[in-house]
């Protein structure tokens, strides 16, 4: 059963490594985040699940102990989704890049000692599916706590990495009131086609949490909401 999620965006310049001189522009964005992590913790789930938006080469499960890297991005920065040691499973596969934001902040964070799994999901997939895994995730243990990465429009300005589209700011300003609402039926209702040409990758993730909040009664606080580089980033706790 879900007894509390987190939705935090999962942009790379999160980590004060890849943003350099920029890292302070997302001071606040970080800062929402440990304190949404810190309610996940609070909960004293039995099992944490994160779910962020992923490529083919980085969907599917992703046991504890799976490395993730910013090697990518410049610097010399690697991290482990949750706790435990290296998964001998894992061997030749690496976090996406949503997820390795994920277990950066984990790893900065006072978690407790609840097992954690990470999935992986194209942004495509569908509201349909979305709702099926996320009910499947809220059964895997009794008490069952998200953290749900991924991004709103990145259209929200004209040097936005999709440039302007006048439909973002609506977009995003829906889903920050779904979000502090707690409002799954809201969040169930975001349509595909919209959130692909805004760029908004978190739509099928946060489809995902919807799919796992049914029944669970959860009230929301919205932590963060705000458009740094032109791409919604939106920061909530469910509990």
């Amino acid at each position: 059963m879900l007894v509390a999620a987190a939705v935090c965006p999962c942009p790379p310049l999160l980590v004060p490594e890849v943003a350099a001189g920029a890292a302070p522009e997302l001071d606040g964005a970080r800062a929402a985040c440990v304190d949404a992590l810190g309610v996940l913790a609070a909960a004293r789930p039995d099992r944490l699940m994160v779910v962020g938006p992923a490529d083919a080469s980085g969907r599917g499960p992703h046991l504890e102990g799976t490395p993730g890297s910013f090697r990518g991005f410049g610097v010399d920065v690697d991290v482990r989704l949750g706790a435990g040691g290296p998964d001998p499973e894992a061997s030749g596969r690496a976090l996406p890049p949503s997820l390795a934001v994920a277990a950066w902040l984990l790893e900065r964070t006072d978690w407790a000692d609840a097992p954690v799994e990470g999935l992986g999901v194209a942004e495509s997939l569908a509201p349909e599916r979305c709702a099926e895994v996320g009910a499947e995730l809220a059964r895997r243990d009794e008490r069952v706590a998200l953290l749900v990465m991924g991004d709103g429009s990145a259209c929200r300005t004209l040097k936005a990495p999709g440039y302007l589209d006048e439909r973002a700011t609506a977009f995003d300003a829906g889903v920050a009131r779904a979000f502090g609402d707690a409002d799954v039926a809201a969040v169930q209702a975001l349509d595909v086609e919209p959130a692909q040409e805004l760029k908004a990758c978190g739509r099928a993730p946060w489809q995902i949490l919807a799919g796992a909040a049914v029944g669970a009664g959860l009230s929301g606080a919205l932590l963060y909401d705000d458009a740094p580089y032109g791409v919604g980033y939106l920061v909530a706790a469910w509990s």
